[in-house]
């Protein structure tokens, strides 16, 4: 279902290198990324899948900086998040990457505008409220600005965490299972404002699904099996993702 018109990527923005990640110890010990190396480009949508346990959510974590490696190297803007302490890694979080969870993540107590400048607001910046009036419209909240989560459909709350992750310009931006709490509709829409940050801002959009639909959104098809990539090629529609996946078994 991509529409991206843009010309072939070549600008790597998040780069892991022989990366891997182990669970445990000895013999109970589970190796979760086995030896991955792998880039996200600007002006990309990724889509990253696999079975249970493939390891799908591990990669996106750990080059996301949200959990330690074992192994290798990840870099992001050529910064090596593995030569960070844990200030500057949160200082590096927070000004480039861009976060959607399934489970939304919004605080109940704030309206929908002031859970999109929550980053902002902890990190101390200015907020650009013209930037921020532009996502609130872009993103259909202008009657929903002033309310809270609670008020929300599933849809829109995720809307307000998609905008969320927009709201810095972050560099690149992380789904992990952005629709799998939404109806086909809500899906759609919240998958269309991701390839929007892709197809109008240049952004890098890493998603990790298990939903063959969502990756039809997507440029580029990441596939692990047990901890390594399987396949990396373009999404295509349904079918031809559909068909990667029974090609893989």
């Amino acid at each position: 279902m991509s529409t991206s018109l843009h010309e072939p990527r070549t600008t790597a923005i998040v780069r892991a290198t022989d990366l891997t990640k182990r669970y445990g110890a000895g013999n109970t010990a589970v190796v979760a990324l086995d030896g991955v190396s792998i880039d996200f480009r600007a002006g990309e949508l990724t889509a990253i899948m696999g079975p249970s346990g493939s390891g799908k959510s591990t990669l996106m974590h750990c080059v996301a900086g949200l959990e330690t490696i074992d192994a290798g190297g990840v870099w992001i803007d050529d910064v090596d998040l593995t030569a960070l302490d844990d200030r500057r890694l949160t200082e590096l979080r927070r000004d480039r990457i861009g976060f959607v969870f399934q489970s939304f993540n919004l605080l109940p107590v704030l309206t929908a505008e002031e859970n999109i400048t929550l980053p902002l607001t902890i990190a101390g910046a200015t907020v650009d409220q013209a930037w921020v009036d532009q996502l609130i419209d872009t993103f259909g909240l202008t009657d929903r600005r002033h309310h809270r989560p609670g008020e929300l459909s599933g849809g829109q709350q995720q809307r307000v965490a998609v905008a969320r992750a927009r709201a810095s310009r972050p560099t690149v931006i992380f789904a992990d299972e952005p629709t799998g709490n939404l109806d086909s509709k809500s899906s759609d829409e919240v998958l269309g404002l991701l390839r929007r940050a892709v197809d109008e801002l240049g952004q890098a959009v890493v998603m990790v699904t298990h939903d063959p639909h969502a990756a039809s959104f997507a440029d580029r098809l990441v596939v692990l099996v047990d901890g390594r990539v399987v396949h990396d090629g373009p999404a295509g529609g349904v079918d031809d993702v559909l068909a990667r996946l029974r090609d893989l078994g």
